[in-house]
């Protein structure tokens, strides 16, 4: 319930109290909107998460990844000597996948921690891409998402983070089917990449993919675009991953799994986003995106046809 409360001033204030009265409410609903999304509206059909090695094997460095919790945890190393990674032992064609996930801390300028989907199939491969980009300490966090469908890619859209998430664990997710493909933050929607091939614009359909997750410098471009550069005097520079999530249909497996409209993914609540989560989603993009391919009027003098449809 709201109490309307009379305020004394004179009428030429009126109007800047009424706007400050309207994004104060904005500013209450939004952070109660975020609370029933986490922990209220979204149906929980996933699947209780699994140890580390249950799903995924360690293909870059063994001797920088160590298992924490008896396996429920793991924790990413990168020095001088190299970086590391790991890989899922399945590939999937459509679902969910999902890790908890607590980035390098302090002066992380010039690493990527990369979280991602991929056919490995070389010239023709289909591509999701979480890659966290990080900064100089005190600067905000970046996260950079990408598409690649049969090869191309070039899609980057780029937030920074509403938080520090080098403090605590964060959830970030990739929802995949036939309709669109949704990245999440914490169940907060920062993209989503729709199926417009009636359009004639390519989507990832075909093609099963693993799950990847790496560690790495590439101080060339990841921090202000290349301006700032790793400190080896800060490393080594860790990551850490818990709660391991993934649903979807197997591949090789049977072929009745792709196409089955029975898949929870594939239900008409994750066929689009509800009214709920399109406000987050406009919120996130309004206030927290500092780079869309679809504005770069250098790259694309003409917006590629898929920034065209919006949600």
């Amino acid at each position: 319930m709201l109490l309307y409360i009379p305020h004394p001033y004179p009428t030429e204030y009126n109007h800047t109290l009424k706007m400050t009265y309207t994004y104060t409410l904005f500013s209450c609903n939004l952070l109660f909107t975020i609370f029933l999304i986490k922990f209220v509206t979204l149906p929980m059909v996933y699947a209780k998460p699994a140890m580390f090695l249950q799903d995924f094997h360690i293909t870059w460095s063994d001797s920088h990844i160590k298992q924490l919790e008896g396996g429920k945890a793991i924790q990413l190393l990168l020095d001088q000597n190299s970086g590391c990674g790991f890989a899922s032992k399945n590939k999937y064609l459509f679902g969910r996948v999902s890790m908890k996930i607590k980035l390098v801390p302090g002066d992380s300028a010039g690493t990527v921690t990369a979280f991602y989907m991929n056919s490995d199939t070389d010239q023709i491969r289909d591509e999701l891409d979480f890659e966290f980009l990080g900064n100089r300490t005190g600067q905000p966090y970046s996260v950079q998402t990408n598409v690649f469908t049969n090869g191309k890619g070039d899609r980057e859209q780029r937030i920074n983070l509403w938080f520090d998430p080098a403090v605590d664990f964060h959830t970030y997710s990739i929802l995949w089917n036939h309709y669109h493909v949704v990245f999440y933050v914490d169940e907060v929607p920062i993209r989503v990449y729709k199926n417009n091939e009636d359009k004639g614009i390519p989507f990832p359909k075909n093609q099963p993919m693993g799950v990847y997750s790496t560690l790495w410098e590439a101080d060339d471009w990841a921090t202000r675009g290349g301006l700032e550069k790793i400190d080896w005097t800060k490393s080594p520079f860790y990551t850490y991953y818990k709660d391991f999530d993934i649903e979807g249909c197997t591949v090789p497996g049977p072929d009745r799994c792709t196409a089955n409209p029975s898949n929870w993914w594939e239900g008409a609540v994750y066929q689009h986003l509800d009214p709920m989560a399109g406000r987050l989603y406009r919120w996130v993009r309004l206030n927290h995106m500092v780079y869309d391919y679809c504005t770069d009027k250098q790259r694309n003098p003409v917006p590629p046809p898929e920034c065209m449809d919006g949600i």
